[in-house]
């Protein structure tokens, strides 16, 4: 597949099978993220996957907010949830901040990371939706994660029970403006 052709053909996929996803698959997966840009190559992006019953219980209590989520997750064989480094991204060593945009880099990064690790599952023949929605401080405390890191996205992944159309894009012409 052409970086291309992946670029156009991956859809958020909302509906998987069952079917169990090799480990040796989602550590290629990461390896590909590994290699997404970021603020002074800080790589601030860090990755958990989560099967089973913590998938599960993250299904139903650190979604509610938005119970489709919650749904979408519990048929997903694995979860994985996008964490970042606080204070790193778009920061100087001394812990300054280094643009006025501040902690806005750190989701710039870790969305970066996002679309890779969705680009590279789709070439491996899996699908993935990006979440936005759900209760960061249940989160944090179901996978114990320690101070100065936070959740960026939830992604499910498995192999894919769908094939949606692509929806409808905007013209170049009314996404792009030339300027002198």
């Amino acid at each position: 597949m052409t970086v291309k052709d992946c670029i156009k053909t991956r859809r958020s996929i909302r509906k998987f099978k069952a079917d169990p996803i090799d480990h040796s698959i989602i550590e290629e997966i990461i390896s590909d993220a590994s290699f997404s840009p970021s603020w002074k190559n800080s790589q601030s992006v860090r990755y958990i996957a989560v099967e089973g019953a913590l998938k599960d219980r993250i299904a139903k209590e650190a979604t509610t907010i938005w119970p489709g989520n919650g749904a979408i997750i519990e048929q997903a064989p694995v979860l994985i949830v996008v964490v970042s480094v606080d204070k790193r991204s778009g920061y100087e060593r001394d812990g300054s901040a280094s643009t006025p945009k501040g902690d806005g880099w750190t989701m710039f990064d870790a969305g970066i990371a996002s679309q890779t690790l969705c680009l590279s599952a789709h070439d491996h023949g899996l699908g993935t939706v990006i979440m936005g929605l759900y209760d960061e401080d249940t989160l944090i405390s179901l996978l114990g994660l320690e101070e100065g890191r936070s959740v960026s996205a939830l992604i499910p992944l498995g192999y894919p029970d769908i094939d949606p159309e692509a929806p409808k894009r905007k013209e170049v012409s009314d996404l792009l403006t030339y300027k002198e």
